[in-house]
């Protein structure tokens, strides 16, 4: 498959990119800044730069023509005030799926958020991000011209991932290492059965492959 990844550079967008490259899949991941090529290219990614907070939808769908999928897994990042929370979290992800769709690319996965709620209440960064992120899955959701899946992790660390996970419609809170996060999104995108789910993702007992045929009904 091709597999183009917005937030290419991210922490995740880069475990994803090494997998699904190591696996022979071709992986182009979208970056803001050129610098951040050399560590795409690591990786076995392809990179593009294009700043999604400033393109329109048509120079977003022009790299995506010809792929098999799109990943949405960018975001505002730590230390981002709420605007950035707006135009990133959810004006980005709202643009890369709007463009999806004019490139005819019907396999979208979103790495979304624990909490996300287009409801959410409060004035904090956290709450706008929340409250940002709900909002862009809800517009995903509404978009029957895509084949989605929205993917919310609990919190995530940086230990190495084990492979064993909990994931469900409602899972609780609780953490997993971005280690496995690349690993679900990449059984993900090989399980087209999950379109239409969106899911929460903690560790758990139970093998990735497993989880995400449980949860395609296989």
């Amino acid at each position: 498959m091709r597999i183009v990844i917005a937030g290419g550079h991210g922490q995740i967008a880069l475990r994803l990119e090494r997998l699904l490259a190591v696996r022979g899949d071709e992986v182009a991941g979208i970056i803001r800044r050129a610098e951040q090529g050399d560590d795409l290219r690591a990786v076995g990614a392809e990179p593009v730069v294009l700043d999604l907070e400033s393109a329109s939808v048509e120079e977003v769908a022009e790299r995506l023509r010809g792929a098999d999928a799109a990943v949405f897994a960018a975001g505002a990042g730590p230390g981002s005030g709420t605007v950035r929370k707006e135009t990133v979290d959810k004006g980005a992800a709202v643009l890369f799926a709007d463009a999806a769709v004019r490139a005819g690319v019907r396999r979208f996965v979103v790495v979304s958020s624990f909490g996300a709620d287009p409801d959410h209440q409060g004035t904090e960064v956290f709450d706008v991000y929340l409250r940002a992120k709900g909002e862009a899955d809800a517009y995903v959701q509404g978009l029957d011209t895509l084949d989605w899946t929205i993917l919310r992790p609990g919190s995530l660390t940086d230990d190495a991932g084990k492979g064993l996970v909990r994931l469900e419609a409602h899972t609780g809170r609780g953490s997993v290492p971005r280690d496995d996060v690349a690993t679900v999104l990449a059984e993900l995108l090989d399980t087209p059965a999950t379109a239409g789910l969106t899911l929460e993702l903690i560790s758990g007992s139970t093998p990735v492959s497993v989880a995400v045929k449980s949860v395609a009904g296989n």
